[in-house]
């Protein structure tokens, strides 16, 4: 975690100082009344909340202290509730939503409300957000938080967000899913950069879920280049999966100055010669990042790759790239591309990890073109199809037949509910490309085309 700038602070200060002298404030000191109080909220919070997401796109490491600022009990609780929110929902969790290591910057906050004058008032607003970091929490954590608390009706108050349907994984990430997505158009990510080898494996999944969310988001990241680059060039990282990832991540999502490529140029060979599993652990690389479905593997993906290589090694990866190349230069569906793909894909084994690479990237064409289609492109399609079978051939892969499939099917359906008329010109080219084009590559049997564009009898009402 970074200090908080003067510039930042001084803002934040100032926006008390207004605060401490407001008649709203007075009054509600006063008579200590809860429209006073939601008064004050509708005046002060919009602002605290606009520099709150000025210093998150464009200082996010700053962006724990200025929270822990607002924890100042003269600022009355404002905003508490929202950080306390952001706080649960930075934590990166695993596969059974179980925060991976303890959250602290939660605790702080949420001890802070608890010691609030104003805990009754604030505590209408935080029943879910308490109820769903605990749920990721363990036992322990949260009965010592509840152990800190001397007010028996503050514990009973906590002790009561503990659901125990919560208790079920399942639950967990329902109520996960449905409580994010109150922030999704939110920017308050922040991280804290490790500086030893024990820190790097605490703090590397809040690192790398903070660096792939400003990327995902197309945030400007020009301030937390120099702390990436601290990262990448600490001798002591150099080897390990942490180090390889996050020069992944550097080297194929971020537009950087020549200074900056030609550093993450040596980073890059220097592991890629001195790992002797670097092919393989690259390859893994790709293909999590690809699956995970945060970030795509594409065209500007694989060129910033390409040219940071060093490619008078004569190795896969070098070929890899040079088939990304053609793909990427003359486009996928050009001969020269389609022929280069058949060459390459037949020099390795149909199930490696570098021929589904080279279907990712295949797929990822198909993928972002088709979802790109409005109703009205869906002629499109029809051309697009004419390439499936190559590629088709090529793969010989029941799952990228089945995702390509997929993927037709969902556009196809997009058209059926907006081409309601089936004696219109649109809906009967649509059926005519589907009886014969889908058939043809196995992704429909005729039954199943006859039941997609079959009339259904709307049910009669029963008069009464």
């Amino acid at each position: 975690m970074k200090e908080l700038s003067q510039d930042y602070a001084q803002r934040l200060e100032a926006i008390f100082e207004e605060f401490g002298v407001d008649d709203k404030y007075t009054k509600y000191l006063d008579e200590e009344e809860e429209e006073d109080y939601q008064a004050l909220r509708d005046s002060y919070e919009p602002r605290i909340s606009s520099l709150h997401e000025e210093i998150a796109n464009n200082h996010p490491l700053e962006l724990l202290a200025f929270e822990k600022k607002l924890l100042n009990p003269d600022y009355e609780g404002l905003f508490l509730p929202r950080i306390l929110g952001y706080a649960v929902l930075r934590g990166v969790v695993n596969e059974n939503y179980k925060y991976l290591r303890p959250q602290s910057h939660f605790k702080a906050i949420l001890l802070a409300i608890c010691n609030s004058s104003n805990f009754d008032l604030i505590k209408k607003r935080i029943g879910q957000t308490i109820q769903m970091g605990f749920s990721m929490s363990s036992d322990i954590w949260i009965t010592n938080i509840i152990n800190e608390i001397s007010n028996k009706r503050v514990r009973y108050f906590l002790q009561g967000q503990k659901l125990p349907k919560y208790r079920d994984p399942r639950e967990r990430k329902i109520g996960y899913i449905r409580y994010s997505s109150q922030f999704k158009n939110e920017n308050f990510y922040s991280t804290e950069f490790p500086t030893t080898i024990p820190g790097l494996k605490v703090l590397y999944p809040d690192v790398e879920n903070f660096t792939k969310i400003r990327i995902s988001r197309n945030l400007d990241n020009t301030n937390i280049l120099p702390d990436l680059m601290a990262f990448l060039e600490n001798p002591e990282y150099i080897g390990s999966e942490e180090h390889l990832n996050m020069t992944g991540l550097v080297a194929a999502f971020f537009d950087l100055d020549e200074n900056y490529n030609e550093r993450v140029k040596t980073i890059f060979n220097k592991i890629r010669k001195e790992n002797p599993n670097f092919e393989e652990d690259w390859l893994n690389f790709l293909l999590k990042t690809t699956n995970e479905k945060i970030l795509v593997i594409d065209k500007e993906s694989d060129n910033r790759i390409s040219q940071m290589i060093d490619k008078s090694v004569d190795d896969n990866l070098t070929k890899y790239y040079n088939l990304m190349d053609i793909i990427h230069g003359k486009g996928y569906v050009h001969d020269e591309a389609v022929e280069a793909v058949k060459v390459f894909y037949s020099q390795h084994p149909g199930l490696s990890d570098i021929n589904e690479c080279v279907r990712k990237t295949i797929f990822t064409y198909f993928e972002t073109f088709i979802n790109g289609l409005t109703e009205d492109d869906y002629s499109s399609l029809f051309d697009l199809a004419k390439i499936f079978p190559s590629y088709i051939e090529i793969f010989s892969n029941q799952k990228f037949n089945q995702n390509v499939k997929d993927l037709c099917m969902k556009y196809i359906k997009r058209l059926l509910r907006r081409y309601t008329d089936k004696r219109g010109k649109d809906y009967q080219d649509i059926k005519k490309f589907v009886s014969t084009t889908f058939i043809d590559l196995n992704f429909l049997k005729e039954k199943e085309v006859v039941e997609l564009f079959k009339t259904r009898r709307k049910r009669k009402t029963t008069a009464r």
